[in-house]
């Protein structure tokens, strides 16, 4: 070959190569970065979302266990009037004997008052001495008296410590008279602020006039006010979610709600740094992994380039394969294409799972970490609220598990059941609540019932919806004393077990009867039911082989009948 087609030949090949490298270095990095920038954009905002989410529920969930406190506060008090009366409370022996049962349910009082028509302290059990002390001229004794409940604001009184009164009224021959029980302060401020998020999540109440209620970790004092209370008080429905700087200067993402029982606006905060670590962290990755994605890009296209240009110079002298080369070339540009895709496919998923380890991984440390926390009755409470969330979880998976259960046929997983094991441990999980309600719970199992054969987390299902069905029932006509439920067990014959729970509620009116196993069919207000519960029981116990009726006269009670095969 001349010189001048040796040097034309090099500049061609030289001028190849660059707009093949050009091409093989755009070509991938453009969708490369598109890719990248895509998946980051909806990742840190799926992360942001998530994060704003997981607040979210922390505020709605905390603030319903708070109001679900405060309600059961004044069940508690409303339960002593209705059951002993002013009569027997003016007693101090009686005061001294209901606060003992008080305390034994837990320790949220203080103490026990009773006052008389005239205001004046009649009966009391507690620390302070405050019998035959005046308290008409109180502004919260007018409020109870004027509203006939009453949730006071932290505030001082005459033991000139910050605490938190409830108080009923009822109405009497002579007069009205009250019933009034103090929270303990120190109590409910660790109970409010027993919230775990991330390393900086606190939790802490406020009345309307921005004082604090409770005193947050980072500070402050009981009933003095929150110089950040303008960002948060303000009317507003449902839980607001913002961020922004605190008087010292750091920023938080804030989340507040109003309770429902008492005008006090509940504020959960972290800080941003805190809250979106793991969005720096998704950041730093991005950027390593855009870099060393860049690097790859321009290596192997470098060295593709150099394979191209050297096999295009060898097969210069051959031309009858130049067709291959070419084909060759082509299927590279393909294959890098496709692998730009695969990544982004693959990565979407990956970077989810990350999230969601690091977030695990991180609530997880924090839990560890903290192992030096001796037991205390506190700790025992931060445990009851963290049993309390993992039950309302529970509660929301089993409406969707009920929804799947009747979508979707799954096979249960039949063992054998003995009866007169399982019904006591089931009976465990709502004794609890029938006691509060006044309702007695009492078996009747005959000796030779023999075991059965069935899935005993299906079967607890619907025992716990029967015997949760019923509580309602009873609770609708008895109110909070004279309920009963019976459940009974006994062979059937033809290798059967019969299983009865019967009520004496309110009962189910013959319209309603024949539509009880309807899904989404309910008697219930909104709200408090989905319909869907007695519909998924139907399907297991028919899944497992079983029948399902129910009878019931309208005001005498209902009695729901099982028949399941007898273990073989």
């Amino acid at each position: 070959m001349e010189r001048g087609e040796i040097e034309k030949a090099t500049e061609y090949y030289a001028a190849l190569r660059r707009r093949i490298l050009a091409s093989m270095i755009i070509i991938p990095v453009v969708p490369f970065i598109l890719v990248l920038l895509t998946g980051f954009y909806y990742f840190s905002n799926s992360l942001q979302a998530n994060t704003e989410s997981k607040i979210r529920r922390v505020a709605e969930g905390h603030s319903q266990l708070i109001d679900s406190f405060l309600h059961e506060r004044m069940a508690d008090l409303q339960l002593i009037m209705d059951t002993y009366g002013y009569d027997r409370l003016a007693n101090q022996s009686t005061v001294d004997q209901v606060y003992a049962n008080l305390q034994k349910m837990g320790t949220a009082f203080v103490d026990l008052s009773v006052f008389n028509e005239e205001g004046v302290h009649v009966a009391y059990h507690g620390p302070f001495q405050l019998l035959g002390k005046i308290y008409r001229e109180w502004f919260w004794y007018k409020e109870v008296v004027k509203e006939g409940r009453y949730i006071s604001d932290m505030f001082l009184g005459y033991r000139k410590l910050p605490h938190i009164v409830i108080a009923l009224r009822q109405q009497r021959p002579v007069g009205t008279w009250v019933i009034r029980a103090t929270i303990d302060s120190d109590y409910f401020t660790n109970w409010v602020g027993n919230i775990r998020i991330g390393k900086t999540g606190e939790a802490y109440l406020l009345n309307k006039e921005g004082q604090f209620q409770t005193q947050p970790r980072s500070g402050g004092k009981l009933m003095a006010e929150d110089p950040d209370a303008s960002k948060y008080i303000m009317a507003h429905e449902g839980t607001r979610i913002f961020a922004g700087e605190d008087s010292t200067g750091e920023r938080y993402l804030y989340a507040t709600v109003w309770l429902k029982e008492k005008d006090w606006l509940l504020v959960v905060r972290q800080a941003e740094a805190d809250a979106f670590s793991a969005l720096r962290t998704a950041t730093y990755l991005a950027i390593v992994s855009a870099i060393l994605g860049a690097i790859g890009i321009v290596s192997l296209a470098f060295y593709v380039t150099g394979r191209i240009i050297g096999r295009m110079e060898k097969m210069d002298a051959e031309k009858g394969q130049l067709s291959r080369q070419l084909i060759v070339a082509e299927r590279l540009a393909e294959l890098g294409e496709m692998s730009a895709g695969f990544a982004h496919e693959i990565n979407n998923p990956l970077q989810i799972i990350r999230s969601e380890q690091t977030l695990t991984e991180m609530i997880l440390g924090e839990m560890r970490d903290r192992g030096d926390v001796q037991a205390s009755e506190d700790l025992d409470q931060v445990f009851d609220s963290i049993r309390q969330i993992q039950v309302q979880v529970d509660r929301c998976g089993q409406i969707t598990r009920g929804i799947l259960n009747f979508a979707r046929r799954e096979e249960p997983l039949l063992q054998t059941c003995d009866f007169r094991s399982f019904i006591p441990q089931v009976i465990g999980l709502v004794e609890r609540k029938a006691g509060v309600s006044g309702i007695a719970i009492r078996q009747d199992i005959a000796a030779d019932t023999p075991a059965l054969r069935a899935d005993p987390g299906q079967l607890q299902q619907v025992m716990l919806n029967l015997f949760n069905n019923a509580m309602d029932a009873i609770a609708a006509k008895h109110g909070s004393a004279g309920g009963e439920i019976v459940i009974g067990v006994r062979p059937s014959g033809d290798g059967l077990v019969e299983i009865t729970v019967t009520d004496n509620g309110s009962g189910i009116s013959p319209d309603n009867l024949a539509r009880v196993f309807t899904p989404f069919f309910t008697t219930k207000a909104v709200g408090k039911g989905t319909g869907l519960g007695l519909a998924v029981c139907y399907g297991i116990i028919n899944h497992m082989g079983g029948t399902i009726q129910v009878s019931s006269t309208p005001g005498e009670g209902t009695t729901f009948t099982i028949q399941l095969p007898a273990s073989t």
